[in-house]
């Protein structure tokens, strides 16, 4: 598998355009980065077979699909342990309101993002899904006002 210090100065354009724009056609993408279209095509797909790009993903307006509550969500373990972690993470692995479930460092042990229709889906969320865990001893809420800035994929 390629790292970031293996891909040169066109590996890195190619793979920022296609983080800026998926869908873009190969004859483009071989103009933006300046490259015949079948060195483009050899490039995008070296990267795809290394693992350096994992996929495509549409990116959909959650307010369009009738989710108007979004929030981030720290969790705070009761015990430390790797059996703790793994329950935890099964049990969110079942709940499609988790869109996101990042196991950070610091003071609490996960960082969540939540999606849901408004804020009584989340209450339910909060109550009857994290509330409930036996490995959950603190949560947090951030409730989303706004994204100036949102590159995820």
């Amino acid at each position: 598998m390629q790292s970031m210090n293996e891909i040169d100065a066109i590996g890195r354009k190619i793979l920022r355009e296609l983080s800026r724009e998926g869908r873009i056609s190969n004859l483009d993408l071989a103009e933006r980065v300046g490259l015949s279209p079948s060195a483009c095509l050899r490039r995008v797909q070296e990267l795809e077979r290394s693992g350096v790009i994992r996929g495509y993903r549409a990116r959909i307006d959650p307010a369009r699909t009738g989710t108007t509550f979004i929030a981030y969500v720290t969790v705070g373990l009761s015990r430390h342990t790797k059996d703790a972690q793994a329950g935890f993470e099964a049990a969110i692995a079942e709940a499609p309101e988790v869109r996101e479930c990042h196991n950070v460092t610091g003071s609490i042990e996960y960082l969540l993002r939540v999606e849901a229709a408004d804020l009584a889906a989340y209450k339910h969320f909060h109550t009857e899904v994290l509330g409930v865990l036996p490995q959950v001893n603190a949560i947090t809420t951030y409730v989303l006002m706004d994204s100036p800035k949102d590159e995820r994929g």
